[in-house]
């Protein structure tokens, strides 16, 4: 009989370990979205109850609640729809077009698969006006998609533009020092928008895997995000999400964000303080929970500290370069904003800085010399120097624990980063480097005092929701088989 329970226990044992080795095998292998998945959608009518169909009455319907009415805009903006025209007024929705909705819409009329692919659009859709000048506090209204882009177009004039110098030799000192992937059974950054404020995206890339949205170009107004003649916009975005399926270049941080681009550089190479602006008003009302500010972002220009209170009252992180001048840095307009501004130093893989910073405004450093990445085009991997490089290392990380903890506020989140930051300078800290280099893993998966276990918020389609009862059942069942095994030998032995 105990050789029986035995083979029954190891049989138990055997099938739980199996479980649970196959939600982490999805948690870590999970591929990131296909723009041709299967989705949730509603097929618009022309009334309902009456009354014309809204995103607001559309989101009360399926999602309890009107204010969820932006993420159907963001899901639905400038995709074509049967009748050639696109979502571009929330009021408006004509009878036949197919919405997608959020996984967590109910109710009927909601249907699950593959959207019916509609008729080749003849022109190009339109993208999102360019914002008035913003001011503090005001609220965001321009909405460009943070879905799969289409296949992108060329820049206008990219002619005369001349990217950004970098190296063909490529050292993945950086990535390996991340370890990123060490983070990946708990979050890839499933379900977050990363806006890229630079000089656009090539959506094109393989690396990318049509993770890349149509952004934004506020250069001219009408433009979009997801073409880049410079290549430092494409880089920042490869850090920050690059496919680690492709073997051509080091994989991002968190592999399964989403790109939003939104250029505020033109063919000249040169930012304007009303353009950076911009930019950021765009990317917070397009949804993006995480924003990286190029290195032609001056976060002291008075237009930039007006959009920046408006990023930091909507619990959006800000992640930026540590600035190098002397100058005001903004501050939340609101008392109980939860957002925040994260200033980042370079370094180099002997912790040398890239960039003379001011005193005392480092927070946190990150990979900024010699750091591997995409660029634009058929250029493949290429070697990038700057502040802006450890700026999209950081977002990656800020998606990654904004993934794993969306409970947090965006002012949490960038605690969670500073607090499991990694000290320079050994039992001497450097103050120069602020709390220290940063450590994608332990931000996700360290526990931190007055937190929540870890992994309990991990978005469940990654897995990492799911990954803690699972262990703990198996834990359960392999130990109480243990103990069991041992009262039926003891009963007869004795």
């Amino acid at each position: 009989m105990l050789a029986n329970v035995g083979r029954l226990l190891a049989g138990v044992a055997v099938a739980c370990c199996l479980v649970v080795a196959m939600a982490g095998t999805s948690a870590a292998q999970k591929a990131p979205p296909d723009p041709q998945a299967y989705v949730k959608y509603y097929v618009a009518a022309a009334t309902y109850q009456g009354q014309p169909e809204t995103l607001a009455e559309i989101a009360t319907r399926f999602l309890g609640s009107s204010a969820r009415s932006a993420e159907i805009y963001n899901l639905n903006a400038g995709r074509i729809q049967p009748d050639g025209e696109s979502l571009r007024d929330p009021g408006r929705i004509n009878k036949g077009w197919y919405l997608v909705l959020p996984w967590d819409a109910v109710g009927e009329g909601v249907k699950y698969g593959q959207i019916p692919a509609g008729p080749k659009p003849t022109t190009k859709p339109s993208a999102p006006t360019r914002p008035t000048t913003p001011s503090g506090g005001s609220t965001p209204t321009s909405s460009p998609s943070p879905t799969s882009s289409p296949s992108p177009t060329s820049t206008k004039g990219a002619a005369g533009c001349t990217a950004v110098a970098a190296s063909s030799g490529r050292s993945d000192w950086a990535q390996l020092r991340m370890a990123a992937d060490g983070a990946w059974d708990l979050s890839r950054g499933n379900g977050v928008v990363v806006a890229v404020v630079d000089s656009g995206v090539d959506g094109k890339l393989e690396q990318f895997n049509g993770r890349i949205a149509v952004g934004a170009d506020v250069t001219v107004g009408n433009g979009r995000g997801d073409s880049d003649c410079h290549g430092t916009g494409t880089a920042m975005a490869g850090i920050i999400a690059a496919d680690p399926g492709n073997t051509r270049t080091p994989p991002g941080l968190a592999p399964d964000a989403t790109i939003l681009p939104v250029r505020m550089v033109g063919d000249s190479g040169n930012g304007r303080a009303t353009d950076a602006a911009n930019a950021i008003e765009v990317a917070v009302s397009a949804g993006a929970s995480v924003v990286a500010l190029g290195s032609h972002v001056d976060l002291s220009a008075p237009p930039v500290i007006a959009s920046l209170a408006t990023a930091l009252n909507h619990d959006v992180l800000v992640v930026a370069g540590a600035p190098t001048k002397p100058g005001t840095l903004p501050q939340a307009g609101e008392p109980d904003a939860t957002g925040a501004l994260l200033l980042v130093g370079g370094v180099g893989a002997d912790d040398t800085l890239v960039e003379e910073y001011q005193p005392n405004v480092v927070e946190v450093v990150a990979p900024g010399a010699d750091v591997a990445s995409v660029g634009p085009g058929k250029a493949g991997p290429l070697s990038y120097t700057g502040t802006r490089f450890a700026t999209a290392f950081v977002a990656g990380q800020a998606a990654l624990v904004r993934a794993a903890y969306p409970e947090m506020t965006a002012a949490q989140a960038e605690q969670r980063i500073k607090d499991t930051a990694d000290a320079v300078g050994g039992e001497d800290p450097d103050g120069r480097y602020g709390a220290g280099m940063i450590n994608p893993t332990a931000s996700v998966a360290r526990p931190i005092e007055g937190d929540r276990p870890v992994g309990a918020g991990a978005d469940s389609s990654s897995g990492g929701g799911a990954m803690g009862p699972l262990v703990l059942l198996g834990l359960a069942l392999v130990g109480g088989g243990a103990f069991l095994a041992l009262q039926l030998r003891r009963r007869r032995l004795g």
